[in-house]
């Protein structure tokens, strides 16, 4: 068997919340309670994003998605739908753009703890070499 990320523990300032967001905007199922004092996304068969609660300071992450045109179209959606600023490039103003500069589309946005977010239809870490 190949090594998978089976989950990650995501800390935030309101777990539910933020399960509950991510797991709409993504289109995946969530619950409020889990294994612990987790609130679990379960973004596909093998990956749980485990939001846990915490006043103290933690690192902001980055987390990208690789999914389908078809996905892409879906996700983005519900970005704009729900009013959400996002931009082109992980870092910088929210400039409502989607990057096309990989091959595919990128878009980011951030989770109201300050972690990032990040839709991609191609994976720029892993091109091919020419």
């Amino acid at each position: 068997m190949a090594v998978q990320l089976d989950h990650f523990i995501v800390p935030c300032r309101d777990q539910v919340a933020a399960a509950r967001k991510l797991a709409e905007i993504l289109g995946v199922p969530w619950a409020e309670k889990g294994m612990g004092p987790f609130s679990p996304v379960y973004v596909n068969d093998g990956l749980t994003l485990d939001f846990i609660q915490t006043d103290e300071a933690f690192p902001v992450h980055h987390y990208a998605f690789r999914v389908s045109e078809h996905e892409f179209d879906a996700i983005f959606g519900r970005i704009k739908a729900a009013g959400i600023p996002y931009r082109s490039e992980p870092h910088g103003p929210m400039n409502m753009k989607i990057n096309t500069d990989h091959g595919g589309r990128i878009v980011y946005w951030e989770e109201p703890a300050g972690h990032y977010w990040e839709i991609l239809t191609a994976s720029y870490a892993r091109q091919k070499p020419a």
